[in-house]
Parts: structure tokens; C-alpha cells; sequence
């Protein structure tokens, strides 16, 4: 069992939906430790001449349904707890959505924004092959994640590839298209954010026109969301990154913001009025997207939430000590492992693509994104009514079930 606090959350949000339905202590066990934890050290020549050694994980949390799947970050606050609880949410996030994956995460302690593209190449290439005797299209595929890019997939993938011999297009999602990447992947997650927005104003027979949404962390997955949104008529009227926080009643210019971000990698210096970055997730909307990263939302700011819906767009942005407090609130949180899963769908895709050798057009792809979308959230939805639980533990309940179905046919090796 892991005792640091990230994992030991997510062990807590497992633990819930594990007494919802008396869930079988001796597969608890199994789904409650991580499968393999593989810590590196990653030296590299800086550009100066000086040599620098990064440390590395890669987290295998369960393979149980298939190879495992998940992103690598590059951050000064990334350990091998935080890269524990990030597979084991992305497990139950692989088990929800149908796929035929289990749960990976991994990353490198840095701060990219101190080293030089070609110090980041190096960093990357040799992380690559500290971690390569547990990668493969069949054993684990990594994705981009905090501040690693289709670029990095690029170095990854031929990495991978010159030490095999051949070429390998399946060894990683998010790749850029010209090396098998799939159209739509860039979008994938933030759309998913916005559908299952949508599916739950639907539900509720409610309009998402006019909806007030507040976007805490304007990056891909945030920037996108917004952008969806505010094409459904929804109106953003706050949005945060890591620069600072801009308000507008009125609603922002969305396109107008991303415009910004490409331009200056952050949004402050867009035109606008501006707040402290503190204040976004306290303002009076309709839907809350906290989209940056984890334990946003805790037991000590939960009480000052005025958002009437919460749908998590970043990985364990509330904590289980927050959701209680929202729960009482009468906030509704739509959890990660469902409102995050786009980029997991669309990587599954671009992972197919690559194995076949076909590539759809991005109407396709978008197409069945939303297909899975929507039909994980109307499962999530029905479990949640008929069990008269929080969608969070129903979309526990529902992954872990589909697990432990799995070792029921397989059981436990020898």
C-alpha cells in the first residue's frame, strides 16, 4: 500500500465505491497496489558543457484488460506518488471508457522552461531509453502530458524505433500526423470536456446557452473546452493560467485568447480585466472546468465553491475531503476518469490507426469520440440514479466491476 498523500486519495476515491457494492477484498487488494514502479536516473550534457542528472519514473499501474496507457510530464513538483495515483486514475479511466488498455503514467522531475530544445531532445531521447525495457505497442504506450508535446512523442518514437531497427508508429499517441499521429488528438480532450458538459444540461433539460463557465488552466485541454463551449453559446467569463486571471462578465473573446496563448504562451497579456488567479475558482458560474492540476479543490477552499456544476477536466483536481464538502453543498462533480477521458479515446484511435496502417479523416474520428463520450457518461448516469450514489462513485464502481470481470476469467497467474 502506498502511503504518500496523492496516492493514498486515490486509494480513498477506490476504497468508496469498493464498499458501495462489497467488492471482493481479495481483488481489493490486487487494485488497491501499482503492478511496477520504475525509477531512472537521466543524465544529460547540458549545452554548457556541464553534465545534469534528471530523475525519472514510469508507473505500470494494472494490465489486467491490455497494455498500459499514460502520458509523460515534465514538472518540478512530478514523484512517484503523484505518477502512482495519475495511473491508477487512469486505469479506472481506461476500464470506464471500454478500452482495451490499463493505466500508465510517468515523467521526469525539471523545469522545462529552463532547458533549451535541444537540452529537452537529450532529456527525452535518453529518459527513453533508461524506460525502454518496459515499453512496446503491446506492453506500455505513452502519450504527451504537463508540458510534453507532439515534439516529444516525435523523440520518443524514434528513439524507440532506432534501437529496434525499424520504424514504430505504435509505440506512442499524440504523435504529430506526418509520423501516424491521428487527426482530432490535439482537441480530443478538451471535446470531450464540452460533450459531456453538454450530455449533462441535457439530461438535466437544461440550455447550455448563456451558461456563465469559469476555466481554470487555459492550456490544451482547458483552451479547448472553452472554445467547444462557447460554440454550444456557452459564455466563458473567466479563465486562468499560470501567468494570472481574466474576468468578463460579458463573456471572453475565446478564439481571440487562444490566439494569445499561441502567440505569447500565456493569456495575461490579453486584453482584459484582471483578477488574482486564486479568485477563478470562487466565481459565482454555472460550471466550474478546473483543468490545470491536482488537489485544486481541498478540504480547506471547498466551502467557497458558488459553481453549481464541477466537471473536472484536469487529473484529481478535488480531493476526497473537498468532494464531501461539495457533495453536501449540493455541487455537482463530474470526475476526471469520465470528463477527461477524450484524449485516452482518441490516443486508443491514433493507436489502431498506426496498427493498421489506416488513417481516418477527423470527422470519423470525432465521431466516435463522441459515440464513447456520450455513452459512457448515459452508463455513468443511470449507475449514478440507480444507486442513488455521486456520478464519481458510480464511474468507480462501474470500472472496477469491469476489472474484476477480468480476473474472473483470468485469474491470478501461477
Amino acid at each position: 500500500m502506498i502511503d504518500d498523500s496523492l496516492a493514498r486519495k486515490a486509494q480513498k476515491q477506490l476504497y468508496k465505491a469498493a464498499r458501495e457494492i462489497k467488492f471482493d477484498k481479495n481483488l481489493l487488494k490486487i487494485l488497491e497496489n501499482p503492478m511496477r514502479i520504475l525509477k531512472v536516473s537521466v543524465p544529460i550534457k547540458l549545452d554548457n558543457g556541464k553534465i545534469k542528472v534528471f530523475k525519472g519514473f514510469r508507473c505500470q499501474y494494472n494490465d489486467a484488460k491490455g497494455p498500459t496507457k499514460g502520458g509523460v510530464r515534465y514538472h518540478p513538483n512530478v514523484s512517484e506518488d503523484e505518477m502512482v495515483a495519475l495511473a491508477a486514475w487512469m486505469t479506472w479511466k481506461c476500464a470506464l471508457l471500454g478500452l482495451p488498455y490499463g493505466g500508465a503514467k510517468g515523467g521526469i522531475i525539471c523545469d522545462p522552461s529552463k532547458l533549451s530544445e535541444s537540452e529537452l531532445e537529450r532529456m527525452t531521447r535518453r529518459y527513453t531509453t533508461e524506460i525502454m525495457p518496459i515499453l512496446g505497442p503491446h506492453i506500455d504506450i505513452p502519450a504527451p502530458d504537463v508540458y510534453t508535446t507532439s515534439r516529444t512523442m516525435a523523440w520518443i518514437m524514434d528513439t524507440f524505433s532506432m534501437f529496434k531497427g525499424y520504424t514504430e508508429p505504435s509505440i506512442v499517441t499524440g504523435k504529430p500526423e506526418i509520423l501516424g499521429g491521428s487527426k482530432g488528438r490535439k482537441e480530443a480532450t478538451g471535446r470531450g470536456v464540452a460533450l459531456i458538459t453538454k450530455e449533462f444540461f441535457k439530461v438535466r433539460k437544461k440550455s447550455l446557452k448563456g451558461a456563465k463557465i469559469a476555466v481554470q488552466g487555459f492550456g490544451n485541454v482547458g483552451g479547448h473546452a472553452a472554445l467547444f463551449l462557447s460554440q454550444l453559446g456557452a459564455k466563458v467569463v473567466a479563465a486562468s493560467d499560470a501567468s494570472g486571471c481574466l474576468i468578463d462578465p460579458n463573456g471572453l473573446d475565446i478564439p481571440g485568447l487562444m490566439d494569445c496563448v499561441e502567440k505569447h504562451a500565456c493569456i495575461i497579456k490579453y486584453s482584459a480585466k484582471k483578477i488574482d488567479r486564486e479568485e477563478l475558482l470562487f466565481q459565482d458560474v454555472d460550471v466550474l472546468i478546473p483543468a490545470a492540476l491536482e488537489d485544486q479543490i481541498h478540504q480547506k477552499n471547498a466551502d467557497k465553491i458558488k459553481a453549481k456544476i464541477i466537471v473536472e477536466g484536469a487529473n484529481g483536481p478535488v480531493t476526497p475531503e473537498g468532494d464531501e464538502i461539495l457533495e453536501k453543498k449540493g455541487i455537482v462533480v463530474i470526475p476526471d476518469i469520465l470528463a477527461n477521458a477524450g484524449g485516452v479515446v482518441v490516443s486508443h484511435l491514433e493507436w489502431v490507426q498506426a496498427m493498421s496502417g489506416l488513417y481516418w479523416e477527423e470527422e470519423q474520428v470525432n465521431a466516435e469520440l463522441e459515440r464513447k463520450m456520450v455513452k459512457a457518461f448515459k452508463e455513468v448516469w443511470a449507475s449514478a440514479q440507480k444507486r442513488n450514489v455521486a456520478l464519481r462513485c458510480a464511474a468507480y464502481v462501474m470500472a472496477i466491476e469491469r476489472i474484476a470481470e477480468v480476473y474472473r476469467y483470468r485469474g491470478i497467474f501461477p
